[in-house]
């Protein structure tokens, strides 16, 4: 029910049932996190980088995502490559939207979508991060009044650990 590496170290280990369980093989892509929103709409101020508040966790593997601060943040032992992606819904026409990934307060990704061309605007990429940095999304748009869509459907932030990267 075990298979070892030659040093004696559990690798796979089966219950019997169907179940295997890994172990020091790199084949889990965690930590891993999907939140969205449970209130209304996040109030975006014009033409200035908002922080956007994904407050609702739809789940996280490791504890690693902060409702309060809207931060992912490396733990323990979790250096390396993560992929991130964002998508925010617009309730109000606009002639441009941005949309941030920052790592430790700078903006290092963007998505931007121009003259009412679609509702929202997706940024996604990349990162390698070390313990401790942590990941926010941030909006910027032109209309005067314009909110976030509440719903997860509609506005969305996940990320995840690459594996073998």
């Amino acid at each position: 029910n075990t298979i070892q590496d030659v040093g004696g170290n559990n690798l796979l280990i089966s219950n019997g049932s169907g179940t295997i369980t890994t172990n020091n093989i790199g084949g889990q892509n965690t930590p891993a996190f999907s939140v969205g929103r449970n209130t209304s709409g996040n109030t975006l101020t014009t033409n200035t980088f908002t922080l956007v508040a994904f407050n609702n966790k739809s789940f996280d593997t490791d504890n690693a995502y902060d409702t309060s601060t809207y931060k992912f943040t490396v733990p323990s032992g979790k250096a390396g490559k993560y992929f991130f992606v964002s998508t925010v819904a617009m309730n109000a026409a606009f002639a441009y939207v941005q949309l941030n990934i920052y790592k430790n307060g700078a903006a290092v990704k963007r998505g931007t979508a121009i003259r009412n061309d679609a509702s929202s605007v997706t940024v996604a990429g990349a990162l390698d991060l070390a313990v401790g940095d942590y990941i926010q999304i941030y909006c910027r748009q032109d209309a005067t009044t314009n909110n976030t869509e509440s719903s997860p459907i509609y506005s969305y932030f996940d990320g995840y650990k690459l594996i073998g990267a």
